[in-house]
C-alpha cells in the first residue's frame, strides 16, 4: 500500500510539470558574438601558451590539501609543498613540531567573469569609395603590432601569485584563451570582407577583448604540524580581500564597421 501511495505521488508530480532539482552542471563556455573572429591561425606574432601549464600536487601534498580546513589552490604554494620533504621517524612517539611556511594567498573565489569585447582599440582600416561607381570591399589588415596588457585593479600582497590564480580560474569558467599580455602582429589579416557602397567611405575598427574578473582572495599563515609520524597542514590568521583584474583574450579580435 505504501509503495502504491509513493507511485501515485510521483505520477502527480510528473503530470503537474514539477521539476525535481538536480546537481548544477558545469559552466557553459562564454558565447562569442558573430562580430568577434579568431585570428589564431593568421596572427603573425604567435602567443605563448606557457600560462596553460598547471602543476599537479604529489600524493603527499594531496593528502595535506584534502585534510586542510581552508581551501588551497595557489600553484606556487603547491609547488613549494611538492618540494618539501618531511619524513619523521615512525618511532618518534610523542614528537611534536611545527614548520612555518609563510603568509600566502591560498584560494581565489570568482564572483564575476564579464567580457568587454571592445577592451582596447588596436587598428583601423579605411576605404574611400567616393570617386568610384563600383562597390568595393575593405578587409582587416593589422597596420602595426599591438600589445594588449591586462592588470590587477586592486592593490594586493603577492600580486604575481594572485594574477596566476585569477587567470586559471577565469580560464576554467569562460573557456577562453586568456593571458595578462597578448600580442597581435603587424600584417595579421582576415579575408572577411565588408562592402563599401559607391560615393561612401567605409571604416573597419578592430578591438582586443578582455575579461573583467572579480572575486575574493583568501590569505593565511601556513604551517606543517608534526605529531609523531602524523603530518597536518594548519592555516592560521585567515583574512579575505576583494580583488579585480582585466585579463585580455588571446587571438580574438572584435570588429565594428561603419559607413560615412
Amino acid at each position: 500500500m505504501r509503495f502504491l501511495k509513493k507511485l501515485i505521488i510521483v505520477s502527480m508530480i510528473g503530470s503537474l510539470g514539477v521539476t525535481i532539482p538536480v546537481a548544477a552542471a558545469d559552466k557553459k563556455p562564454t558565447d562569442i558574438p558573430n562580430h568577434v573572429l579568431s585570428i589564431s591561425e593568421e596572427n603573425t606574432s604567435p602567443n605563448s601558451t606557457k600560462d596553460e601549464i598547471t602543476l599537479e600536487p604529489s600524493e603527499f601534498v594531496k593528502e595535506l590539501l584534502e585534510d586542510s580546513k581552508v581551501a588551497i589552490d595557489n600553484p606556487d604554494l603547491i609547488q613549494q609543498l611538492n618540494e618539501t620533504t618531511i619524513k619523521p621517524s615512525p618511532l618518534a612517539i610523542g614528537y611534536r613540531g611545527s614548520i612555518y611556511l609563510g603568509h600566502w594567498p591560498l584560494h581565489y573565489r570568482s564572483d564575476q567573469s564579464k567580457v568587454n569585447w571592445e577592451y582596447q582599440k588596436i587598428n583601423t582600416n579605411t576605404l574611400n569609395n567616393g570617386g568610384s561607381d563600383v562597390k568595393k570591399t575593405v578587409t582587416y589588415n593589422q597596420l602595426s603590432e599591438a600589445h594588449i596588457k591586462g592588470a590587477l585593479m586592486t592593490k594586493v600582497d603577492q600580486p604575481d601569485q594572485i594574477k596566476k590564480m585569477m587567470l586559471l580560474t577565469a580560464k576554467q569558467s569562460t573557456k577562453l584563451p586568456l593571458s595578462f599580455h597578448t600580442v597581435v602582429g603587424k600584417d595579421t589579416k582576415k579575408s572577411h570582407a565588408y562592402a563599401v557602397p559607391t560615393k561612401k567611405q567605409g571604416e573597419l575598427q578592430a578591438y582586443a577583448p578582455a575579461v573583467n574578473e572579480k572575486g575574493i582572495i583568501t590569505y593565511g599563515e601556513v604551517y606543517i604540524q608534526l605529531k609523531g609520524s602524523n603530518k597536518e597542514l594548519i592555516v592560521k590568521n585567515v583574512t579575505k580581500q576583494e580583488v579585480a583584474a582585466w585579463i585580455p583574450i588571446q587571438d580574438y579580435v572584435s570588429f565594428s564597421f561603419s559607413i560615412k
